[in-house]
């Protein structure tokens, strides 16, 4: 049976040069980077390469780089980072930060996290599309504001944030901003100066390179708290004896992305527009999310009357692996909270379907889809009474 992948959002193959990369810093370079003999050089050496290859794809500094476990590590060292250190009477603006209602959980977990403690969190309602209007976030910026964290782009619709916007708004009312930015690495160019981000999250499982690690961009000047004590690494903000493979990977996947980047991005595009109109001819069926200001390589869709959860299950039967929304809380039965947020009521939101697209895919897996798919849906349409109704 022929097997298609079409869950990049969730996580990507490790590139086979990040792998050959990460390989000899397994048992050749095996040295702890803090030791100060040889072996430990030649690790911290390579470490420093790889800092300097992550801060290429933002426009950033080496050394605004800290390495992490990964996108929700970075997400909770970037808020709680910042709201630990303000809460600090001698460094305090105030208790407010402001988000968004389609944040992905890392960020809205820590957000509910930090309300507990006494933080007052506001919630940005977004359009249709997903995208928070910039008039609603200038309104709820208050004096006692001190963080806004909104996200590059989500992770189930694909919707891209007016990230300029955000970012000017901001820096003109001397904010700190923080934007997750594990989808968007790799599939937009990104310029932490040109859109005035203070802090950023990176993932490197999404981006061709190994699960565990990750990265958080933290602008000269801004001061976080740590949220974890012990040798004192990264700046001490971050103590924990390096992963270095991961680190190494990571590095590679971001030099790599940054190379393929235009030929990736014109590919997905390609690909992903020809799947949009294939699927919107089934019908009764809508693309979620901005029609062009979304990720190149999602498309996502609701089928009326239909279960998102079947939906997968049957396709995967079909040899297609797809998703519902985000994988960190596609086993979770209620509807998500990114369709109710962009108006669609539990029973549309609950018939979602997910296609993320990766370097893997060619058109001939295109077609593949556009041949399945709507006999998979018909097929769940004869047995909804919803339909049938």
């Amino acid at each position: 049976m022929k097997r298609i992948y079409m869950d990049y959002s969730a996580t990507t193959p490790v590139d086979k040069e990040v792998i050959n990369e990460m390989t000899p810093y397994f048992d050749k370079y095996f040295g702890n980077p803090s030791s100060i003999h040889s072996y430990g050089r030649e690790a911290y050496e390579a470490i420093e390469k790889s800092r300097s290859k992550i801060a290429g794809i933002l426009n950033a500094d080496a050394d605004e780089i800290i390495f992490t476990s990964g996108g929700t590590e970075s997400d909770n060292l970037g808020i709680m980072g910042v709201a630990y250190l303000n809460k600090d009477k001698r460094n305090s603006k105030g208790n407010n930060i402001i988000t968004s209602t389609i944040e992905h959980p890392a960020v809205l977990e820590t957000c509910k996290h930090l309300e507990k403690q006494g933080f007052n969190i506001k919630y940005l309602p977004v359009d249709n599309y997903g995208l928070i209007r910039n008039e609603d976030l200038e309104e709820a910026i208050s004096k006692d504001t001190f963080l806004i964290t909104i996200m590059y782009a989500n992770n189930e619709i694909g919707t891209i944030e007016p990230i300029n916007e955000i970012g000017r708004i901001a820096n003109k009312y001397d904010v700190l901003f923080h934007t997750d930015g594990v989808q968007a690495v790799c599939k937009t160019p990104i310029d932490v100066e040109k859109s005035n981000i203070d802090l950023l999250s990176i993932s490197s499982h999404k981006i061709y390179g190994p699960k565990g690690v990750g990265a958080l961009y933290i602008k000269k000047g801004v001061k976080i708290h740590p949220l974890t004590y012990g040798g004192g690494h990264e700046k001490g903000l971050r103590s924990s004896t390096y992963n270095t493979p991961g680190i190494i990977g990571l590095g590679k996947a971001c030099e790599l992305g940054k190379s393929r980047l235009k030929k990736d991005m014109s590919h997905l595009k390609n690909l992903r527009d020809k799947l949009i109109k294939n699927t919107l001819k089934i019908e009764s069926s809508y693309l979620n999310g901005h029609p062009t200001k979304r990720l190149v390589n999602n498309a996502h869709f609701c089928f009326e009357a239909t279960e998102g959860e079947s939906l997968n299950l049957m396709l995967d039967e079909k040899g297609i692996a797809s998703a519902t929304g985000s994988a960190c809380s596609s086993k979770k039965l209620q509807a998500s909270h990114v369709l109710t947020a962009i108006g669609l009521n539990p029973e549309k939101a609950h018939g979602s379907l997910r296609l993320t697209l990766g370097r893997g895919n060619t058109e001939q897996d295109v077609k593949y889809v556009a041949k399945v798919l709507p006999e998979v849906v018909n097929n769940l349409r004869k047995l909804s009474p919803l339909w049938n109704r």
